[in-house]
């Protein structure tokens, strides 16, 4: 396969693969928006899109010899989910100290959840930066192309997965818990993962 053809496949299969985790944030916030949080779908959508298309631009820049952010630091974005999962168990103590029920939402708008989503891909940029070095102009810009359907089509199937009405009373329940304990664990994940601790140590 080759030409145009073996560019979106190639592209199609990147994105799949680097993006997988992807699905969880996703369906995650979906759930929350559902069960009652401020976070609206439009801002999922807006903020996925955002984050993506920022990585892909620091991958580009990158890919032209420039250093945007060290690699050896980039593991130190996972504190964003992190920080955000802390601070809705924090707003879920608070809430049944007061008798009442936390907001299941973490990231409350679109800024947050690009910076979710860009803390969640941050590794992503070792992969498609010697790729955008490589393939050239033309290829780069149909590959940008497939990650945008890509992220379409990952919104859709989050927000599918999100919809199923039990999981939506279990989030509704339970949620003010759980979102946040999802946001730390993904948080912590990609710091440790990064090995940017015992790069600081």
């Amino acid at each position: 396969m080759s030409g145009v053809a073996g560019t979106i496949a190639t592209a199609a299969g990147m994105f799949a693969g680097t993006n997988v985790d992807d699905i969880i944030v996703l369906t995650v916030l979906f759930l929350s928006s559902r069960a009652g949080g401020t976070l609206r779908p439009w801002q999922i959508w807006g903020g996925q899109y955002a984050g993506i298309a920022l990585l892909v631009l620091v991958s580009v820049v990158a890919a032209l010899g420039l250093t945007v952010v060290p690699d050896d630091w980039v593991g130190l974005l996972g504190l964003v989910p992190f920080a955000l999962g802390v601070k809705g168990l924090i707003a879920a103590v608070r809430a049944r100290n007061d008798g009442g029920n936390a907001s299941p939402a973490v990231a409350t708008g679109l800024v947050s959840v690009a910076g979710v989503t860009i803390a969640n891909g941050a590794d992503n940029i070792s992969v498609y930066t010697p790729v955008f070095r490589t393939i050239g102009t033309g290829p780069t810009v149909v590959t940008i192309c497939v990650f945008a359907v890509g992220v379409a089509l990952w919104c859709f199937a989050a927000s599918w997965l999100g919809s199923h009405k039990k999981i939506i009373e279990f989030v509704e329940r339970y949620g003010q818990w759980l979102v946040p304990a999802v946001f730390i664990v993904i948080g912590g994940l990609i710091v440790i993962e990064s090995g940017v601790l015992a790069k600081a140590l």
